[in-house]
């Protein structure tokens, strides 16, 4: 779903892809994202997970720990608006500013990694099995993002699974650099 870039590495994944998807394997892409994280990201130092990069190194600017802890954000995010579209009749959905959660220090060194992806995984089991068990007229149901306009539970499904896909190949990338090569199995 991704193409080469003109620098050699991967452009992100577009998401046009993603809404040909048949729904249950949608669902199953969303919900085992959590298996797209390599396990080495548990083996960084401190002062590995805390490394930002400069945008010439190609493998986005944020330090490993921001990005996940900026995924299990996302994730906290899109589930509950997910679930307020499903509860509420066209509720109004709160957009979220990324990079105040940096700025104000909410991926500081003590945050561990491991609690980050934990968070990761058990809202995508939960979420998935839910998101399994809507109808399609209940993945229809509408809300309304102040920037975004009306999003569907379908269209906000889509996109969380297209978000994260991005950042995990920016994740793949970071571990290179300050890992090598993941080590064939």
């Amino acid at each position: 779903m991704t193409q080469p870039a003109a620098t050699g590495y991967m452009a992100r994944p577009a998401i046009a892809p993603y809404r040909l998807l048949p729904m249950p394997e949608l669902i199953e892409r969303y919900r085992s994202a959590s298996s797209l994280i390599e396990r080495r990201v548990l083996e960084l130092t401190a002062e590995q997970a805390d490394t930002f990069f400069r945008p010439e190194s190609e493998v986005g600017r944020w330090s490993c720990r921001v990005l996940l802890g900026h995924l299990a954000d996302a994730d906290l995010a899109e589930v509950h608006r997910m679930r307020k579209t499903a509860a509420e009749d066209r509720p109004t959905i709160s957009p979220w500013d990324e990079n105040a959660f940096i700025d104000e220090g909410l991926y500081a060194p003590n945050q561990p990694i491991a609690g980050f992806v934990a968070t990761i995984h058990t809202l995508r089991l939960w979420s998935g099995e839910w998101l399994a068990t809507l109808t399609p007229e209940q993945m229809a149901r509408k809300a309304l993002h102040p920037e975004k306009g009306e999003l569907s539970i379908q269209e906000m499904l889509i996109f969380s699974t297209w978000h994260f896909e991005h950042h995990i190949d920016f994740l793949k990338r970071k571990l290179v650099k300050l890992l090598g090569p993941a080590p064939l199995i």
